[in-house]
């Protein structure tokens, strides 16, 4: 599985993991609800500084987004 569909599954089962929707993640990262779908999809590649946003966001470290 390449990095890009690993963030996809992690990113999902981290935001489930908390109860969080889609849309209540987005808010909570300032990040808009589709660019959350698109990123669980493994359809968009997000810059480095956005994996930080999402990991501050979840309560993890990047790496556990990202292996």
């Amino acid at each position: 599985m390449d990095v890009q569909h690993r963030l996809a599954v992690n990113l999902r089962r981290l935001r489930t993991n908390k109860a969080l929707s889609q849309e209540a993640f987005g808010d909570e990262a300032g990040i808009h609800r589709t660019y959350v779908s698109d990123l669980e999809r493994a359809a968009r590649n997000p810059t480095i500084r956005v994996v930080e946003t999402l990991a501050k966001a979840l309560g993890v470290s990047v790496s556990d987004l990202l292996l």
